[in-house]
């Protein structure tokens, strides 16, 4: 029988702790690995379900959420202080093998990524079905007004505010990456954490945002996603990162749970993850407790 790529009802009607991201290690006499996540819901719920997995195979986990951005959790693994963590594979070019040539489809995207990761020491195990794409969002009214199609079609709409992130402002695939790409000199950044650009977005104190494909705030706002017609934000499934010695010191005891999770998160199952925390505030251990458990992987 083919294994559900989604979250029940059960799930997002239970109740549950409010959201937050915390570090706890799992008693045990197996091997010992220690997870990292990213500082955003998302990872952390892919943390959780990496953590949760390896723990029914008999691993002794280690998980530490929250750990940072790209640059802080690469150099987290690379220090050793992490076995593995989720990724995404267009920020592994973009952010930290800087290639100025991308490739155009998501397989090319993936290969490089790998063979980037395999020069350090590290590799990368299966990836997920799912893309969560940077995306740049505008109001579905202000496209009809204004015939939005693309990001380059901003410029006709003149001194214009855009959300962005903090610690995207300036990467390559934030707000100046945009402005370069697109000539949207007259475009001025906003800077909101992560979430608050949806109900910036909404009331007009903006006019576009940086938002992510997989965020579930996109169901319930009257939103268009302009097309990046010049393909700045690449291709992003999302694969663990590992450190080889691990993968060649335990095989497919430790790379088969993480490759059978990663094949169920498709874009609506990882949008109702998503929702799961952010809107429904269940915590991230349980709703990766409640997914394992429904698609029978503990």
């Amino acid at each position: 029988m083919r294994r559900r790529t989604f979250l029940t009802g059960g799930l997002l009607v239970a109740a549950g702790a409010a959201v937050g991201a915390s570090a706890w290690s799992v008693a045990g006499g197996g091997p010992a690995i220690t997870i990292g996540s990213k500082e955003f819901s998302e990872s952390w719920v892919m943390g959780e379900l990496y953590a949760q997995v390896l723990t029914a195979r008999g691993f002794r986990v280690a998980l530490k959420s929250n750990v940072g951005s790209a640059t802080l959790i690469d150099r987290a693994i690379r220090s050793r202080e992490l076995d593995l963590y989720p990724e995404y594979t267009g920020v592994i070019l973009q952010s930290l093998a800087t290639a100025q040539n991308l490739p155009d489809t998501a397989q090319g995207t993936y290969e490089a990524a790998k063979r980037f990761e395999e020069t350090r020491g590290l590799t990368l195990l299966a990836s997920t079905p799912f893309q969560n794409r940077n995306a740049v969002a505008v109001r579905s009214a202000d496209a009809r007004r204004h015939n939005l199609r693309t990001i380059a079609d901003l410029a006709r709409l003149g001194d214009i505010a855009y959300a962005e992130y903090p610690d995207n402002i300036t990467g390559p695939l934030g707000y100046d990456a945009i402005v370069k790409a697109y000539g949207l000199h007259r475009m001025k950044v906003r800077p909101l954490n992560i979430g608050l650009q949806y109900p910036a977005l909404q009331t007009g104190k903006v006019q576009a945002a940086d938002v992510f494909t997989t965020d579930p705030q996109l169901r319930h706002y009257d939103f268009t996603i302009l097309d990046d017609d010049k393909h700045v934000f690449g291709f992003q499934n999302v694969a663990p990162v590992i450190r080889r010695q691990l993968v060649e010191r335990y095989g497919t005891r430790l790379t088969e749970p993480l490759d059978q999770v990663d094949a169920l998160l498709t874009e609506p199952a990882m949008q109702a993850l998503n929702e799961a925390v952010a809107i429904k505030r269940l915590s991230p251990a349980e709703v990766a407790r409640r997914f394992l458990a429904a698609n029978h992987l503990t």
